[in-house]
C-alpha cells in the first residue's frame, strides 16, 4: 500500500523558528517607531522593492551580441557589448541577439537534427531559360546586420518545417526570397550553364538578387554566401542527361586532342616555310648578283667596243667560236695573206694535231 512521504519535523521546527524570529524583529521595530511605525515600515518595504526593481534593469551584453531596447513597446536604441542599465519591465524591454553568428538556411533539401537528409522537390524543381527542368539544392549563409530591422520591420509567420518561430524574417520571408532569386537567375540561363558551365556565376548572381530583395524588405539580414549543393536533372531523365554530359566530355577531349595536334604540326610547318623562304631569298640574292655581274660585264664590253669596234668584234667572234667548238684545234684563214692558216690560240707545238677546222675571218668584220 502506498504511503505518503513523511515530513521532516526538524525542518518544520527550524522554519517556524525563523518566521517567529522575523515576526519578533518587526514587532520590536514597530514598538520603537511608535504609533506611525506601520506607515514607515510600509514605506521602507516599498523603498526596498523599488530598489530591487531598479536593480533588475542592469544587464550584460556579450562581445558578439547586441541588445535592442524598447520603452512601452517602442524601439529606442541599441546597446553594444558591456554592462548597461535600462528601464526594467513592464516599462522597458530588451532583446539580446548574437549578431556575429553565421546562420544557415537550406533550399530544396532539409537536414534533420539526427542528420537525415530529405529532398524537398517543391522548392528544388525549377525551369531553366531553355525550358528544361532542373533540380537545384542550395544553402544560404547569413547573419544579422541591423538588429532593429531584424526584430521590428518584418512580421514573419515562421517556418514550422524548419523549426523557426514566427516574428523574425528568417522564416518564410528569407526562404521565399531565396527561392524567388534562384528561380529568376536559373530562368535566365540554359541548363548547361546551370549544370556545368557557369555554376559559380549562378551563385554570385543569386546572392546579389537575394540581397537586393532582403534590403527592399528591410529584413536586416546580410547574405554571406550562396552555395549550390546539388544541381542535377530530374530523376526521370537523369540517364539521358548523363549521356549528354558524357558526349560533351568526349567532345572536349577530341577538341583538346586536335589542339595538341595543331600545336605539334604548326611549329613544324612554320619551320619548313621559313626554310623555303630563306632558300628563296638565297636564290634571289644569287640570281640578282649573277645578273648584276653579267650586266657589269656587258657594260665593260660595250665600253671597249665603243673605243675599238673592230678589235672587239673579232674578239667576240673568236670567243664565240671557242665556245661552240671546244676541244678542237682551230686555224684562222686570212684571205688577205693568200689563204695561209694561223693556229688559233692556244698554240700547240709538241702534242699531235687533232682534226683541224678552218675558221674564216671576214675582212669587213662580223655581220
Amino acid at each position: 500500500m502506498f504511503e505518503p512521504p513523511r515530513r521532516n519535523q526538524g525542518q518544520d521546527i527550524q522554519i517556524e523558528q525563523i518566521l517567529g524570529g522575523i515576526g519578533s524583529v518587526l514587532n520590536n521595530i514597530m514598538q520603537r517607531l511608535g504609533g506611525g511605525g506601520s506607515k514607515i515600515l510600509i514605506l521602507m518595504i516599498v523603498g526596498v522593492l523599488l530598489l530591487l526593481w531598479m536593480a533588475s534593469g542592469v544587464f550584460t551584453v556579450a562581445p558578439r551580441e547586441k541588445a535592442a531596447l524598447r520603452m512601452f513597446g517602442e524601439f529606442q536604441t541599441t546597446a553594444g557589448p558591456g554592462l548597461h542599465w535600462f528601464w526594467p519591465a513592464p516599462i522597458g524591454q530588451r532583446d539580446i541577439i548574437d549578431v556575429d553568428v553565421t546562420r544557415r538556411m537550406e533550399l530544396g533539401v532539409l537536414t534533420a537534427q539526427n542528420g537525415n537528409v530529405q529532398d524537398v522537390p517543391l522548392e528544388a524543381l525549377m525551369i531553366t531559360g531553355d525550358l528544361n527542368i532542373v533540380n537545384v539544392q542550395m544553402v544560404v549563409q547569413y547573419k544579422v546586420k541591423s538588429i532593429e530591422d531584424f526584430l521590428f520591420r518584418v512580421d514573419d509567420p515562421g517556418d514550422v518545417i524548419r523549426g523557426i518561430p514566427d516574428g523574425n524574417p528568417e522564416g518564410r520571408t528569407l526562404k521565399d526570397a531565396t527561392e524567388m532569386a534562384l528561380r529568376q537567375v536559373v530562368g535566365q540561363r540554359s541548363i548547361d550553364d546551370t549544370l556545368i558551365a557557369n555554376r559559380e556565376q549562378v551563385q554570385v548572381d543569386t546572392g546579389l538578387v537575394l540581397q537586393q530583395v532582403l534590403d527592399e524588405y528591410q529584413t536586416g539580414i546580410q547574405v554571406l554566401s550562396v552555395v549550390l549543393q546539388q544541381v542535377r536533372p530530374p530523376d526521370e531523365v537523369r540517364l539521358a542527361f548523363d549521356d549528354v554530359v558524357n558526349a560533351r566530355v568526349d567532345k572536349e577531349s577530341r577538341v583538346n586532342e586536335a589542339k595538341a595536334y595543331e600545336q605539334d604540326k604548326l611549329p613544324r610547318a612554320q619551320g619548313e616555310s621559313q626554310q623555303i623562304v630563306q632558300a628563296a631569298e638565297a636564290f634571289k640574292v644569287e640570281q640578282v648578283a649573277r645578273a648584276e655581274g653579267e650586266a657589269s660585264r656587258f657594260l665593260t664590253v660595250l665600253e671597249e667596243y665603243t673605243i675599238s669596234k673592230e678589235v672587239t668584234r673579232r674578239r667576240l667572234y673568236l670567243e664565240a667560236i671557242e665556245t661552240v667548238l671546244p676541244g678542237i684545234t682551230k686555224f684562222i684563214v686570212d684571205p688577205d695573206s693568200g689563204g695561209s692558216m694561223l693556229q688559233f690560240l692556244p698554240l700547240e707545238s709538241e702534242a699531235p694535231r687533232p682534226a683541224t677546222v678552218p675558221v674564216p675571218v671576214p675582212v669587213e668584220g662580223l655581220q
